[in-house]
């Protein structure tokens, strides 16, 4: 599809994505392909950047790199022109259906507005661990599970979401326990029910310290005076969904704090779309990505209709009619073959 040659309106992109990781560059490369006006406006804390090996994305058996997927996502936006730009946004309003975004370096303007602003992870409070993270200490057992298989693991939690973790591992490794940090237990009756049937210990001291080296975890020292000897530890202490500006946009948020959207990652809001790890999908990398093409496809698809609504496809239309061969040659004779 052509751009429209007089589209721009006082520097106004046809759209903006606010997050440069698998999300929002997944959604980049699709809007670039179809010729799209697109920005993305990168803060650089994409989570991807932290995952030293990501073992279940498409098309990597060995493994690859985070930092290197992003990278690479970033190259392809390039090429298809997609310009990414690295500045925090930290306001957004509407005015005549336009969003402006105030970012710390300058302002922007777009039509159609894409949120792959992502989440972040919080690690527990305990002396050692950040160290570790991504290396023998991770927050989603779907994506490290099977990296620790039959190693000795401790998850780190006190509701119900921690024994369903200790429980879920079982499938992984036959030595789980739950280590509460010292805080006071908070699952309820079926839950502690399941860690007796199942007879999974919980250590219920605060965590002095984590014993490390080279970041891989070998021990957790307990104000007890206990070591108990680990290799990775899980926490399911929480996330924080960076949707500071849906709220502001008077996008619905759910009550885990997600962006919600129907099936074309399309908010409550006309003309806002998110994607990736703020909404609810399951916070995986190629889900991530998916839901990027997702959102770019239904942004591209919703262009189209306005410009027939609008008849700026029939001004670029008219353009290509002064300027260009818009009907192919006519000939009575099949054109010589080129030997390769």
């Amino acid at each position: 599809m052509t751009r429209p040659a007089d589209f721009d309106d006082q520097n106004t992109r046809e759209v903006i994505v606010v997050g440069g990781g698998i999300a929002g560059l997944s959604a980049a490369i699709y809007l670039g392909r179809a010729q799209r006006d697109v920005l993305v406006v990168d803060s650089g804390h994409s989570m991807a950047k932290w995952e030293p090996v990501v073992q279940n994305y498409l098309g990597f058996p060995n493994g690859v790199g985070g930092e290197e997927l992003l990278e690479n996502g970033r190259t392809q936006a390039r090429r298809y022109e997609a310009r990414i730009v690295r500045d925090r946004i930290g306001s957004v309003s509407t005015r005549k259906s336009v969003f402006i975004l105030k970012g710390r370096r300058k302002t922007y303007r777009t039509k159609r507005l894409l949120l792959a602003t992502g989440i972040f992870h919080l690690p527990p409070e305990i002396p050692g661990v950040k160290e570790c993270l991504g290396h023998s200490m991770f927050f989603c057992k779907d994506c490290d599970g099977y990296r620790v298989r039959g190693k000795r693991i401790a998850i780190v939690g006190a509701n119900n979401e921690a024994v369903e973790y200790a429980l879920g591992m079982l499938d992984y490794s036959a030595c789980v326990i739950i280590a509460t940090n010292g805080n006071r237990a908070r699952w309820d009756r079926q839950h502690a029910r399941w860690l007796k049937e199942y007879e999974i210990p919980v250590a219920r001291k605060r965590i002095r310290d984590v014993v490390h080296r080279k970041r891989k975890i070998q021990a957790l020292e307990f104000a007890s005076g206990d070591v108990v000897k680990t290799d990775y530890l899980f926490t399911t202490r929480g996330d924080i969904f960076y949707n500071q500006l849906a709220k502001k946009l008077g996008a619905k948020i759910d009550p885990d704090g997600q962006i919600k959207v129907d099936q074309c990652m399309r908010t409550t809001v006309p003309g806002l779309y998110a994607a990736g790890c703020v909404t609810p999908a399951n916070c995986q990398m190629i889900i991530a990505a998916g839901q990027g093409a997702t959102a770019a496809q239904a942004i591209n698809r919703d262009l189209f209709e306005e410009s027939l609504a609008s008849h700026t496809l029939r001004r670029a239309r008219e353009h290509q009619l002064r300027n260009r061969r818009t009907v192919p040659e006519v000939s009575k004779t099949k054109p010589k073959l080129r030997k390769k």
